[in-house]
């Protein structure tokens, strides 16, 4: 049975599983999930279970989505909520009696690589789609409409586990599509796109005493970070998601602190809202580089674009958005805000890559505490969330609500 503190205590088994990326990836969780699943099936023994699907998909090698459906009578959109099973490396700087996979608890909070980002979020849903087991087990019949839960792979990286369930018919333009990552207690709609590149910049070898003789490739790789950072700075803002933003997160040149170097390169992450998109990025980028290339003579720039993910704007006639915020406003007793993502999720792909108004994010945990040493959960908050994803389930597969925008 689902009672109050399941996801809570499946948070704990989940935190103590490796899915770090890179590292363990997702094999074991990926199974640990899967079988748990099975495993109420068969306890459950009613022949309405037979129509529920459990379908794998190998995205990389050994690394599989996972995907469990209830399917609905009706041809409606089904519910689908999605929950990426992978975290970041398990990293440095945890307390000495906080290991990363100890899942210890302490002041009604769980800590863990993953409590909040998102595994206290993937135990929600899981508990969302056994409770909705239960209920058609009970019932003896299928619910009105359909109901999926994926797991995903990759989040963490390229998010090659979501764009491999849309190329798969998993999810497209049509389902109603929740993620469950930590969005602090709000609903958020609307996502900064995501646009990375890598910058190169070569120059000319010389001995740093005679360096008249080279061509600088870092001075003029510093040219271009200081010019992209002023276009930055000049660009509008957006009205709800704000201002573009730009991160120069890595950066390699040179081989001795005594040659001139003759190489460097940056990776860019940019969080761009509209109007700004990739291709007015890319002209700055192009700008940068002209303007580095006339300031330090001899050296020659190029750009790739490794990632292009656009932003995803608030759809405020949204069905699972209205259906979302009457669940969370029924179990809390007080009215959900709505918010954006300032990160890029499964259903920000979703979204992106399939036109699909109907996606968004609302789990537990705050995003500001993810990718941190001592990430935590509060107990407080997985059950808030288990229970309107449950609520949001009930209300959309069998309830007068699943009739909204359908």
């Amino acid at each position: 049975m689902v009672d109050e503190n399941f996801a809570w205590r499946l948070t704990q088994e989940l935190v103590k599983i490796d899915s770090s990326d890179p590292g363990a990836y997702e094999g074991e969780i990926e199974h640990f999930i899967k079988r748990l699943i099975e495993q109420q099936l068969a306890q459950l023994d009613s022949p309405a279970l037979d129509a529920v699907q459990v379908a794998e998909l190998e995205v990389l090698p050994g690394r599989r989505n996972l995907m469990v459906t209830v399917p609905g009578v009706s041809d409606e959109a089904r519910l689908v909520y999605i929950c990426h099973m992978d975290t970041i490396t398990l990293g440095d700087g945890w307390d000495a009696d906080t290991p990363p996979l100890g899942a210890v608890v302490r002041n009604d909070k769980l800590y863990g690589r993953g409590a909040c980002d998102m595994k206290g979020g993937l135990a929600c849903a899981i508990a969302a789609l056994i409770h909705a087991l239960e209920r058609v087990a009970a019932e003896g019949e299928l619910p009105h409409r359909g109901f999926s839960l994926i797991c995903s792979v990759d989040e963490e990286d390229f998010m090659r586990g979501s764009e491999a369930a849309i190329d798969a018919g998993w999810v497209g333009s049509r389902e109603w599509a929740l993620d469950t990552e930590p969005t602090d207690g709000q609903i958020q709609v609307a996502h900064k796109g995501r646009t990375w590149f890598e910058i190169e910049m070569t120059g000319v070898t010389a001995h740093a005493s005679q360096p008249w003789k080279g061509a600088d490739a870092v001075a003029a790789m510093a040219e271009a970070v200081c010019s992209l950072r002023r276009a930055f700075a000049a660009l509008p803002a957006h009205e709800e998601l704000g201002p573009s933003t730009i991160t120069f997160g890595q950066i390699e040149g040179g081989y001795r602190p005594y040659v001139v170097p003759d190489h460097a390169k940056v990776w860019v992450d940019m969080r761009l809202t509209p109007p700004t998109d990739t291709a007015a990025a890319t002209r700055m980028v192009e700008q940068a580089i002209a303007g580095a290339e006339a300031a330090i003579p001899g050296c020659h720039g190029s750009y790739t674009v490794t990632g292009d993910r656009p932003a995803i704007e608030r759809d405020p006639v949204s069905p699972l958005l209205a259906a979302l915020k009457r669940a969370a406003d029924d179990v809390t007793g007080a009215e959900a805000s709505v918010g954006f993502f300032t990160g890029y999720t499964d259903t920000a792909v979703i979204a992106g890559k399939t036109g699909n108004r109907n996606c968004m994010s609302y789990g537990p945990g705050s995003l500001a505490l993810a990718h941190k040493p001592n990430e935590y959960v509060p107990h407080a908050d997985i059950v808030r969330c288990q229970r309107v994803l449950i609520a949001l389930a009930d209300n959309t597969l069998w309830g007068a609500n699943s009739q909204v925008g359908a």
